[in-house]
């Protein structure tokens, strides 16, 4: 058996809202119908005590009361003034309750229903009561004689409305309340229908148990999700982020609902985040990280906004340095070993021709030479990382016609540096520098580039690289450190951007400044705040 999928969340707020307004509507008339009858038997009392005091005051029937045959005299004009006056009985009677007048003609001369005691007293009152004409709100005046000494009493008026007639007044009075109380309910019931319709657009037919468990679903996965998630509204401020956005762009709790405009973020990446068109796979860089950004636009008629993917691909790049410097190594071994090949075929073939002292001599002149290198490397740089790193840029460096020197003044004890200077970063720096540097001094007279790895008294360390190449332009002295700035072809330009991130997060600073013999020449101090675990020599950290 399938169970029936519960009503949509717009539905169930249609049926409240139709139930509501009817309930309102409803209770507005009974409160309409019940004001009105109050109001009505008021009106009527009011009514009938102006007839009657008007009546009992009338010099007409003051004589006529006086006179010895009053009613051929007031039935008359009774009868015309109640229905003038819209009463239903207007009754004139002697003191003792004998009717003059009365609506209906049998009646005359008959004793009046009702009390008449605090009229002899010379009060008006009113009352309801039921008379000949059935249940009735009447108001009984005296009749005084203006005349006479002290104003006797000589007859009564009775002016009174049935509540029939008050009823049936209310009847008509209802049925237009009701009227306008089923066009109130319509037309509520149509806005409600209209408001709830579009409601129904927007959920998507969900009901509140749907909607509930999607939110649910919504918060654990902006939660879980590592890669950084960022939603901009029409607006472009930041109407979502979740925490990995957070932390690969440095924002803080406060981010929602600020414009990204006013965030201290890099001018290539707010151009990205902001741009009109759909972004595939940008990288960019952030003041520590370097960040794979991919946006589209939502629309729907009109723009809502852009959904942001963010990436952190700072291990990545990293990895690719060290990747890049590996494949470097191996290719220069494959270089040294096809030349130590051709070497020593040179000396099998000196000792064939009966030349050992010249292949004695080519021998060691050529091993004296790269011993010379790597001593000097291992014996100033203890650091196995930065040491490896120096002798495979110098077999580069050679295989490309440039020379690669070591300073004197270098020296880097094995254990100096700091757990917070990790290893890998030391290769994104001096690896970079160095194959730009020899990327500029490729082609040059005496294409050279020297190398200085030294620290300062042990609070910082310092590197510097400078090369004999064309230089750089004073004017474009800020620019090379950013993203995309290149000489070479197009796609390049990331190496020194990333030389300048990893600085910054070493808290350290780079400068560029012309090298002694021409060229460039970059200075990168990194401070020493603390001392690393020694690291056993020889292996890699």
């Amino acid at each position: 058996m399938r169970l029936s999928r519960p009503r949509s969340l717009a539905g169930q707020l249609f049926a409240m809202q139709v139930v509501l307004v009817a309930a309102i509507v409803a209770g507005c008339s009974v409160f309409a119908y019940v004001s009105d009858r109050s109001q009505a038997e008021e009106t009527a009392r009011r009514q009938v005590y102006a007839t009657a005091i008007a009546v009992a005051r009338s010099p007409a029937v003051i004589e006529a009361a006086r006179s010895g045959h009053p009613t051929g005299r007031l039935q008359p004009y009774t009868e015309a003034l109640r229905k003038e006056a819209g009463v239903t009985f207007v009754t004139i009677m002697a003191p003792d309750g004998t009717r003059w007048t009365h609506p209906q003609a049998q009646e005359i001369g008959r004793t009046y229903l009702g009390h008449t005691g605090p009229a002899l007293a010379g009060r008006t009152f009113d009352e309801t009561y039921v008379g000949v004409l059935g249940r009735s709100v009447r108001v009984v005046a005296p009749v005084r004689d203006t005349e006479a000494r002290g104003g006797r009493i000589i007859g009564l008026v009775s002016a009174g409305i049935t509540i029939e007639a008050i009823s049936a007044q209310v009847r008509q009075q209802v049925a237009a309340l009701l009227g306008v109380a089923s066009g109130a309910l319509a037309l509520g019931g149509l806005g409600t229908y209209v408001i709830n319709a579009r409601l129904r657009r927007h959920t998507h037919g969900m009901n509140a148990r749907e909607l509930s468990r999607m939110h649910d679903y919504h918060e654990a996965a902006l939660h879980a999700v590592r890669e950084g998630l960022l939603m901009l509204d029409g607006r472009q401020r930041i109407a979502l982020i979740n925490d990995g956005g957070r932390e690969l762009l440095g924002l803080g709790p406060d981010a929602v609902g600020r414009p990204v405009a006013e965030m201290d973020l890099p001018g290539p990446l707010t151009a990205a985040l902001l741009a009109p068109e759909p972004r595939v796979d940008e990288v960019h860089l952030t003041a520590e990280r370097v960040v794979v950004v991919n946006s589209r636009p939502v629309s729907g008629g009109e723009k809502r906004g852009t959904v942001v993917t963010l990436r952190d691909h700072t291990e990545l790049q990293a990895l690719s340095g060290e990747l890049d410097s590996e494949r470097g190594f191996t290719q220069a071994l494959r270089s040294q070993a096809h030349e130590a090949a051709n070497r020593l075929h040179t000396v099998v073939s000196l000792i064939e021709l009966g030349r050992a002292d010249e292949a004695v001599e080519f021998a060691t002149a050529e091993l004296e030479l790269a011993q010379a290198l790597t001593d000097q490397v291992v014996g100033a740089v203890g650091e196995p990382v930065l040491a490896a790193l120096l002798l495979g840029k110098a077999a580069q460096a050679n295989e490309r016609g440039v020379a690669l020197v070591l300073d004197e003044d270098s020296r880097i004890d094995d254990g100096l540096l700091p757990g917070t200077l990790p290893a890998r970063d030391l290769v994104t720096i001096l690896g970079n520098l160095i194959d730009n540097a020899v990327d500029a001094a490729q082609g040059s007279d005496g294409a050279r580039v020297t190398v200085t790895a030294r620290t300062d008294r042990g609070r910082e360390l310092l590197l510097r690289v400078a090369d004999t190449g064309p230089g750089v332009d004073p004017g474009a002295a800020d620019a090379v450190f950013a993203r995309g700035w290149s000489t070479k072809s197009a796609g390049r330009g990331l190496g020194l951007a990333l030389v300048r991130q990893t600085v910054h997060r070493g808290g350290g600073a780079i400068a560029l400044s012309d090298a002694p013999g021409g060229g460039a020449e970059f200075t990168v101090r990194l401070p020493l705040t603390a001392r690393a675990t020694p690291r056993t020599a020889g292996v890699r950290a």
